[in-house]
C-alpha cells in the first residue's frame, strides 16, 4: 500500500500501523471489529489517526469476487485537509486496491495463517489454523 511502511498484528485483534502521509510519519492503533474469513474485515482505530471502515468480499463467479471498501478517515492538520479536499486520500485508496488485487491475482493462494471469526468482543479460533495470528508478508508498496 502505498504510503505504508508497516503494519504489525500483535494478537488477534489488535494492527500497529507506520504510514507516511504527507512526508509526516503518522502510526496508530486499530481494532478489527469484525472479521468472516472470504466474507468481510471490519475495523476501526483505537488511538492516533482516526479512521475505521470495512472490506466486504462478494463471490461474482467461481474464479470472481468484488471488493467493495468503505473507509472513514479523519485528517489532522492543513496539509492532510487539503489533500483531502483534492482527493488524494481517495485516489490513494483506489490505486491501493488496485495493487491488491494485482497481488492477490499473482499469488494464486492465500497468504493468510489465521481464518479465526471475530465479532465484536467474541473471538472464535481457527479451528484448522494456528491459534494467534503471524503475518510475515512485507508490506508491498
Amino acid at each position: 500500500m502505498e504510503g505504508v511502511k508497516s503494519v504489525r498484528q500483535t494478537d488477534h485483534k489488535t494492527l500497529e500501523w507506520v504510514a507516511e502521509i504527507g512526508k509526516q510519519e503518522r502510526t496508530w492503533r486499530a481494532e478489527i471489529t469484525n472479521q468472516t474469513p472470504d466474507r468481510r474485515v471490519a475495523w476501526k482505530s483505537i488511538d492516533g489517526a482516526e479512521n475505521a471502515g470495512a472490506v466486504l468480499f462478494t463471490p461474482i463467479a467461481l474464479d470472481r469476487t468484488r471488493v467493495t471498501m468503505r473507509m472513514d478517515a479523519d485528517p489532522e492538520g492543513f496539509v492532510e485537509n487539503v489533500g483531502d479536499k483534492l482527493g488524494f486520500l481517495e485516489r490513494r485508496v483506489k490505486g491501493d486496491l488496485g495493487r491488491f488485487k494485482a497481488f492477490v491475482e499473482s499469488r494464486g493462494a492465500p497468504t493468510g495463517a489465521w481464518r479465526g471469526e471475530i465479532h465484536g468482543d467474541d473471538v472464535t479460533p481457527d479451528k484448522d489454523g494456528p491459534g494467534r495470528p503471524t503475518i510475515d508478508e512485507p508490506v508491498s508498496r
